[in-house]
């Protein structure tokens, strides 16, 4: 890898109930902001990869927007919630092959709108049903929410995992958030709270799931040697992985039991160098407190089934063995999709956590989860070269 690749640059916009700017112009400011805080111009940037949530725009066409002249990479990719990991390994790769030398990854959405509820955010026209999807939609599986909601379900019945032990990652979730001044939900919460909170999908409470946001992040990536000399101190990529495991939800499967963190996670350590009893934090795309549960055992950092146990431990909150989602996730932080994860885990890596920084952030993983359990991404990321930690 030569001297390998660097995040040099971490541009976040206002998060949250942020309403009069499209997802276009939010995108936009990010990687503003991004290059800004690497000390570089908008004229430097000779990449750009471009993903958008369900709030729509943008595409390649920011590039226009923001004045981009002569690219030498540029596209639009989506991998859901993966997409960010996916996007900052394809800008490493580019620039380690020589294809770009600096490339911005951003990620926007805008799905809330005034007046309205966060939950009818992502709220569609019902699609024309058939086939086997139709047979499911009939029995009441027309939302993300019922899926997770039966991935949980089947992870509870094999496994014997607990409300309570799910409660357990919410409340340690919103206690990392109550440190961190740009998180949206900062009330403490207590495991009573999280078992009176309204069912969802049934195990899922409302304090289960995961917040609404508009907002935008982007990242610049970089050459490690170019990232020393720049304004930050460089995030180095020591590996990436994707997995795409491609489960059906049908009798026998392994739905809801692994997901892709077993295959990413694996090829991103092993280019890394390293194995989960290295790592120091974690962040973990949070869509349901159940994902952050399955991803800990898919990585390895407990036993398969021991999920639920490792984390009512309080291995995963402040004072914990294994700090996760440190700036209170999508739980309770924000939901940027994959960047959620990894801006935190940028924060942790530069020493900016201020009262939420973790005490040991050598090695820092970082997970993104798209569709419904359908795609993973996977980084492993430190504040220091590879070989040199």
């Amino acid at each position: 890898m030569g001297d390998g690749a660097a995040i040099a640059g971490l541009g976040m916009t206002e998060l949250g109930k942020v309403y009069g700017r499209s997802p276009r112009r939010l995108a936009a400011d990010a990687v503003r902001l991004a290059v800004a805080d690497a000390g570089l111009a908008l004229g430097d940037l000779d990449g750009l990869l471009v993903s958008h949530g369900l709030g729509g725009s943008p595409g390649i066409e920011l590039a226009d927007t923001l004045g981009l002249r002569d690219l030498r990479l540029l596209t639009h990719m989506n991998a859901f919630g993966a997409t960010a990991g996916a996007m900052v390994s394809y800008a490493a790769m580019s620039v380690l092959s020589g294809a770009a030398s600096t490339v911005a990854c951003v990620f926007s959405d805008a799905p809330l709108k005034p007046r309205q509820s966060a939950g009818s955010a992502y709220q569609r026209d019902a699609p024309e049903w058939y086939g086997f999807g139709g047979m499911t939609a009939a029995l009441g599986f027309r939302s993300v929410n019922a899926f997770y909601a039966l991935a949980a379900q089947r992870h509870m019945a094999r496994y014997g995992t607990t409300s309570e032990q799910l409660g357990a990652i919410a409340v340690s979730t919103r206690e990392w958030a109550a440190r961190n001044p740009l998180a949206q939900m900062r009330d403490p919460i207590s495991l009573a709270d999280h078992q009176a909170s309204r069912w969802v999908a049934e195990p899922l409470h409302l304090l289960d799931c995961c917040l609404v946001s508009n907002g935008a992040v982007a990242v610049v990536v970089t050459g490690a040697a170019r990232a020393r000399d720049l304004a930050r101190p460089p995030v180095h990529l020591w590996g990436w992985g994707q997995g795409h495991p491609g489960h059906r939800k049908e009798r026998g499967s392994e739905f809801g039991l692994t997901t892709g963190a077993v295959s990413s996670g694996r090829s991103a350590m092993t280019m890394a160098g390293v194995t989960a009893a290295d790592v120091d934090v974690c962040e973990l795309y949070d869509c349901y407190t159940y994902t952050v549960l399955v991803s800990l055992e898919d990585y390895g950092f407990c036993a398969k089934g021991e999920g639920g146990a490792f984390a009512a431990s309080g291995a995963l909150g402040p004072g914990g063995t294994l700090p996760t989602n440190t700036g209170g996730g999508q739980l309770s932080g924000y939901y940027m999709w994959g960047m959620t994860p990894l801006s935190e885990a940028v924060v942790q890596a530069r020493g900016d956590g201020g009262e939420r920084q973790a005490v040991a952030n050598d090695v820092i993983l970082v997970s993104g989860n798209g569709g419904i359990l359908d795609h993973h991404a996977t980084l492993i990321v430190s504040p220091h070269e590879r070989g040199t930690a």
